[in-house]
């Protein structure tokens, strides 16, 4: 008897979307002797191992096993864990994250709340006794000592596991030391609280009070036993955590360091390395104003390096700020229409790129990832390249079409490709620009090719990919689901296979999929990203025009058109079916921001502002004050809400609210609760069953249960 194989939406959820057993989190020695990094055994083996690549030979060799050194056991993480986790949306398990000295030498991590050492020359772990439940454990420079959180105090052990001590613990509920904050983690890109100072000697460290953030309750109402979680959230127009930063001596002396955090309450980034005094960049509330503060650490004081402004607002980028080795401030700018890299006060790019990170700097060159700029001399939808900047030009170093990344140390860089011919992402090891080994995959052959096509639509040339099913051959035309996140931060029209892999299964359900990536994603200009300021809506529009312009182009049935998107993606199919029932005859709306007053502060109010000052913004980018919804006029579209229980992001009272006014207003639609699924769905059933439900309600909405 032969079984069945498993089917796609199994495999997806098993593998986490196919990245389990995938090679992540590099790092590069300095003398370019060993690269690190972590993979799990297998495409469905959800622990994370630490590994060592020899870029001599290519030989790998397992440093961490956490099989081994939990002995059998099963983990068992802290309620502070599980929120870093979501924060940083990591569904895996095992070891997650590590970090080294200077020499990359010595790794340290924390595994099932325990503290762990490994001798990265030597392939051995060593456990180091704490006294409770550890976070973000990282070796100072030299390698010769372990700062870690637990409990909410900075504490401090041997690398040996000697001498363990706190450097700084929490006066009161609600202060903790050295960990960062919900909307330091959940929206500017900082998951980390301490750093050590490059002579290993003292820490720059945050103390973080909560108190006067509103407290909401998450409850499972499938558990009614079990007592809610208490979450400090600051939602829009309310109170933000009081972040301080101090100076904090191997003795526990402490120095405050100083700067207006009444006008710049955000501490948005931390820097610390030989080349200069710790950099600070520190934001005020409306993000349209920040400064690059150097810190003196013996005193405190801090001295204005550069400040910039923007009438709009400010983004916040990965690697930056950061002082090249000669001591120059590295910053990314938004300057001229364009996205720049800067060294010093001088321009090194302009608009034929923009920059999206800053990988690596050294005194020769900066190492920064970067798609076309509005002035590239063709268009390169969906590809992000990485580019070698300096004085004299500029270099591709990726070359062919895809989605790249690279980590650089000692002459060696790790260069990570996905491609749209090529499942998965290929890392491989190059030594001076040349290819001297490869890293490993194990995650498993998706069994499944995207059919897709990347274009352009609309009179703005919106990034697009189109897919059609497998065995389609053009004869008639196909009704349209739209697969939209269509948010900042989020491209979804990208150059790689595994991008489009849940597209395609859409796909092949019967349906032409299009994704769009219209203004306010990453990717083509500031202005492109900002014109979404204080009216969400124009994700809409281009939305439509999009669909509007490929079905001119592409058998596209319009009078069949359905979306569906997660998060701002939920919030964007919602949107189109109350706000545009005349394009859209169905949606889906996962865990959809519904009342943009019920969302965080520093994203919130970067798009559209102080809710006191900007109400009308507020209004006419929710869902629950669409003035469509008590129109008799509109025809009623059906809408799908799914939202997890436990979101403590996007909590479940958007949901709730939007039924109750779809309710009163008479719009037929069906609530989907997922019992205990915060905004990840990492559980595979629940995952699987997801997708086939959503297939099962397009197909009813659509009419395509039915002949025609």
């Amino acid at each position: 008897m032969t079984t069945e194989p498993d089917s796609f939406p199994r495999r997806h959820a098993r593998t986490q979307r196919f990245s389990l057993g995938a090679p992540r989190s590099f790092t590069v020695a300095p003398d370019g002797s060993r690269v690190v990094f972590l993979r799990s055994g297998s495409g469905t083996d959800r622990a994370g191992a630490l590994w060592v690549l020899d870029p001599a030979d290519g030989r790998e060799r397992l440093a961490a096993d956490p099989y081994a050194l939990l002995g059998g056991s099963s983990e068992n993480l802290s309620p502070e864990e599980r929120a870093r986790r979501e924060r940083s949306r990591e569904g895996g398990a095992g070891i997650i994250g590590y970090a080294t000295d200077t020499a990359v030498e010595l790794a340290s991590f924390a595994l099932s709340g325990r503290l762990f050492a490994a001798e990265l020359r030597a392939g051995t772990a060593r456990e180091l006794p704490t006294p409770g439940p550890v976070i973000d454990p990282r070796p100072s420079p030299d390698g010769r000592r372990i700062a870690y959180v637990v409990d909410g105090a900075l504490r401090v052990v041997g690398a040996e596991g000697e001498g363990d001590r706190a450097l700084a613990e929490p006066e009161s509920e609600g202060v903790s030391y050295g960990a960062a904050e919900f909307i330091a983690a959940e929206e500017m890109g900082r998951s980390r609280g301490f750093w050590w100072s490059p002579l290993s000697d003292r820490l720059l460290v945050a103390r973080v009070d909560d108190t006067p953030v509103d407290r909401w309750w998450i409850s499972d109402p499938a558990h009614p036993e079990r007592d809610p979680q208490h979450v400090a959230y600051p939602a829009a127009g309310t109170a933000n955590a009081d972040v301080r930063l101090y100076v904090i001596d191997l003795d526990g002396a402490r120095t405050e360091v100083v700067w207006d955090r009444a006008r710049y309450p955000y501490l948005a980034r931390v820097h610390w390395s030989a080349a200069g005094a710790p950099l600070l960049l520190v934001q005020a509330r409306d993000q349209r104003s920040q400064l690059y503060l150097a810190v003196e650490p013996e005193s405190g004081a801090t001295r204005m390096v550069h400040a910039d402004e923007d009438p709009v607002w400010l983004d916040l980028f990965p690697g930056v700020p950061c002082w090249t080795p000669s001591g120059r401030l590295v910053r990314i700018a938004d300057e001229g229409g364009a996205r720049v890299l800067t060294v010093g006060e001088r321009p090194l790019t302009g608009a034929q790129l923009h920059v999206r990170a800053v990988l690596d700097v050294s005194d020769e060159d900066v190492l920064v990832s970067a798609s076309a700029g509005t002035d590239a001399a063709a268009p390169e939808t969906g590809e992000v390249h990485v580019y070698r900047v300096n004085e004299l030009g500029v270099e591709r170093v990726s070359q062919e079409p895809g989605v790249h990344s690279a980590v650089r140390a000692g002459g060696v860089t790790v260069l990570v490709s996905a491609t749209l011919g090529r499942p998965g992402a290929r890392a491989q090891v190059l030594r001076d620009g040349k290819p001297v080994a490869s890293v490993t995959s194990y995650a498993e052959d998706p069994g499944l090719s995207p059919r897709v096509t990347l274009t352009e639509g609309g009179a703005r040339r919106i990034p697009c990919a189109l897919l059609m099913p497998t065995d389609y051959h053009g004869d008639t035309p196909l009704p349209v689901l739209l697969d939209p996140y269509g948010g900042p931060h989020g491209p979804r029209v990208l150059a790689a296979h595994n991008a489009h892999l849940t597209s395609q299964w859409f796909a092949d359900q019967g349906f032409a999929v299009l994704v769009a990536d219209g203004r306010g994603t990453p990717g083509r200009s500031p202005a492109w990203e900002k014109a979404i300021h204080h009216d969400l809506t124009v994700s809409l529009e281009d939305q439509v025009d999009a669909l509007q312009d490929l079905a001119q182009r592409y058998p596209l049935d319009l009078s069949r058109v359905a979306i569906r998107g997660w998060s701002y993606g939920g919030w964007l199919a919602g949107l189109a079916v109350l706000r545009r029932p005349d394009v859209f005859h169905a949606g889906i709306a996962g865990a959809p921001v519904t009342d943009w007053r019920l969302y965080d502060t520093h994203y919130t109010e970067r798009y559209l502002g102080d809710p006191a000052a900007s109400p009308q913004s507020y209004a006419q980018s929710s869902l629950v004050t669409d003035e469509g919804l008590s129109s008799p006029a509109e025809p009623h579209r059906p809408l799908m809400v799914v939202h997890g229980l436990a979101d403590d992001n996007v909590v479940v009272a958007h949901a709730l609210r939007l039924s109750s006014a779809l309710l009163a207003a008479g719009h037929p639609h069906e609530v989907l609760p997922l019992s205990g699924v915060t905004h990840m769905t990492p559980q595979e059933q629940v995952a699987e069953n997801l997708l086939l439900l959503q297939v099962d309600f397009l197909k009813r909405s659509l009419g395509l249960d039915q002949p025609r």
